[in-house]
């Protein structure tokens, strides 16, 4: 029996690179609509989400997880989508 190509497997996500994704603070949304969006799109319970619209309000940025690119992406887009600004980048 031949043997797969390897090549060819997709790798397991929990081994592809990590990727963070940054809350930016900004000066439009109402802070209860960024932790509401937080809640919405991230596994945080409201308190974490509190917490982290906070750091970015006071500090520029939070990091709101770390996840593999295509998914990163994703909830970057999302919050985007919901007029929020955010960003990835590789967590090295």
């Amino acid at each position: 029996m031949p043997k797969p190509d390897v090549s060819l497997v997709p790798p397991r996500v929990d081994q592809l690179p990590p990727f963070k994704v940054l809350l930016h603070n900004d000066d439009v949304n109402d802070m209860l609509y960024v932790v509401d969006t937080i809640v919405d799109l991230t596994p945080h319970t409201r308190r974490r989400a509190a917490e982290l619209m906070l750091e970015a309000h006071t500090g520029g940025v939070a990091l709101l997880l770390v996840t593999h690119k295509e998914h990163a992406e994703l909830v970057r887009d999302q919050l985007r989508a919901k007029r929020l600004v955010a960003s990835i980048e590789p967590d090295a």
